[in-house]
């Protein structure tokens, strides 16, 4: 029974998990503000090829 205890307070003593925790939600953060700008970026980019395009052919 005391092992069980140790490793139950083991468990909560370290730190591992909460800063693999962090790093993942860091990550998606990441993730969310790529995504977005890639987005926004090819939007713009879109409209760009499209205007040269209609001046260019006239159509």
């Amino acid at each position: 029974m005391k092992a069980f205890a140790r490793k139950v307070q083991n468990f909560l003593v370290n730190e591992d998990g909460p800063t693999a925790t962090e790093y993942a939600v860091m990550l998606a953060l990441i993730i969310v503000v790529a995504i977005t700008a890639i987005t926004t970026l090819g939007s713009n980019v879109n409209s760009t090829f499209e205007d040269v395009n209609s001046t260019a052919f006239g159509s």
